[in-house]
């Protein structure tokens, strides 16, 4: 991937265990000012334990603005919650908090996903991780497994732009005062402190619609060796399948760590039409199943790895605001690749071909009809006006391909 700037220090966080201590440290050493952006912000005993140092920020005099989604705010902060920040002098807006009207317009559907958190501008945090505490996993068995990354250097000027941008359009939007204090105009500590190379890659609806996409297919065409992805939700477009499938035919391994339990049950049977067609292009399936996998990460050969918001699905693709670091480090990189081989140890189980092929009839039909549905949905909200999103069934491709004049694989 082009454009990496050097200089930086990123530091992995596994898991809650790790992330919320360090945002805490952070925010109870930050001067002037807090940044923070999520999808979640929980009542329970993480989200406590953050609220109450942004607040006791606050009152030693740092400016703290924290901007959480609408819809993820209606599922878990409560009003109490919600109260206590705003009466302490915490500056909280909510992301599209029109959550009821024209539910299916696609519109509606673009929210803010991401999770990113700056500090003073010297300090950054991305990742995967909510304001919500790994055992909180109702319908699951806890814990939640996750990843984010404490990073310093360059960057910070990238990650303090974006969000700047995006809370002024937020104010704008719902008619706030977006005059900025005389302190708003803290420059980013951009001085190189590491050796490590990486980029902030956004995705939005305007000038970054398909970022993340290709910097993974980018990854993916230049592979060589081995790529391990490890993603929540994984119902990926046909371009990015079309990368996987040629990866794995040019010898790469390729490994998909994905969820077992089911959350979601449309998109769980959805996806699960695709199989097949990745198995037989020698691709290895590994199902999650010891807890709550929401990781969205991965790691190709020894060059790149990514850590972020965005799972590799129509959501997070077409809709969602989203944002990941994309580091060019191989100490880096071996480091998350040894935790992800963890999990599959400790926890996953291989999808095998034979196996798989060998399935219930009703398996299947539930399988179909949930992928004519999804389809149908995303035809609705207007989600399926991304060409090439769904994969061609096997008959239309090889009209295609007869048509061209070229032999059907």
């Amino acid at each position: 991937m082009q454009n990496l700037a050097t200089g930086h220090s990123v530091h992995l966080l596994r898991g809650g265990g790790d992330f919320f201590p360090a945002l805490i440290d952070a925010f109870d050493a930050a001067q002037h000012e807090i940044w923070l952006e999520t999808y979640l912000f929980a009542d329970d005993a993480s989200g406590r334990a953050v609220a109450e140092a942004l607040i006791r920020a606050v009152r030693r005099g740092v400016d703290v603005r924290v901007l959480i989604d609408g819809w993820g705010a209606r599922l878990y902060l409560s009003k109490t919650l919600e109260r206590e920040l705003t009466s302490a002098g915490v500056d909280l807006l909510l992301y599209r908090p029109e959550v009821e009207r024209q539910p299916f317009r696609f519109r509606r559907l673009r929210r803010l996903h991401r999770k990113l958190c700056h500090i003073d501008g010297k300090v950054a945090f991305i990742g995967g991780i909510n304001i919500i505490d790994d055992m909180n996993t109702p319908g699951h068995t806890p814990p939640r497994i996750d990843f984010a990354v404490r990073v310093e250097g360059p960057i910070l000027a990238d990650i303090v732009q974006t969000m700047r941008r995006v809370r002024a359009l937020v104010e704008l939007s719902q008619l706030h005062d977006i005059s900025l204090e005389e302190d708003d105009d803290l420059p980013a500590v951009t001085e190189p402190v590491g050796t490590i190379r990486a980029k902030l890659v956004v995705r939005d609806n305007l000038n970054h619609r398909h970022a993340i996409e290709r910097a993974y297919l980018a990854a993916l065409g230049r592979a060589r060796r081995e790529a391990i992805i490890a993603c929540a939700y994984f119902f990926p477009g046909w371009r990015f399948q079309k990368a996987l499938i040629a990866a794995a035919r040019r010898g790469v391994k390729v490994t998909l760590l994905l969820q077992r339990r089911v959350e979601y049950k449309l998109m769980h049977y959805a996806v699960r039409t695709l199989y097949e067609r990745w198995l037989n292009a020698g691709i290895e399936i590994q199902e999650y199943h010891r807890s709550f996998l929401h990781a969205k990460v991965a790691v190709i050969d020894d060059d790149f790895a990514t850590i972020g918001s965005s799972n590799i699905d129509p959501y997070s693709f077409l809709m969602a605001r989203e944002a990941n670091l994309v580091v060019n480090n191989q100490a880096f990189a071996e480091q998350l690749r040894g935790a992800l081989l963890k999990l599959i140890d400790d926890g996953a189980q291989p999808v095998l071909a034979a196996q798989w092929q060998q399935r219930t009839l009703m398996t299947r039909l539930l399988s179909s009809l949930a992928f004519a549905t999804l389809r149908l949905i995303m035809a609705v909200t207007g989600a399926d006006s991304e060409k090439g999103w769904f994969p061609m069934s096997r008959e239309a491709q090889e009209v295609r391909e007869q048509g061209k004049g070229k032999a059907t694989p």
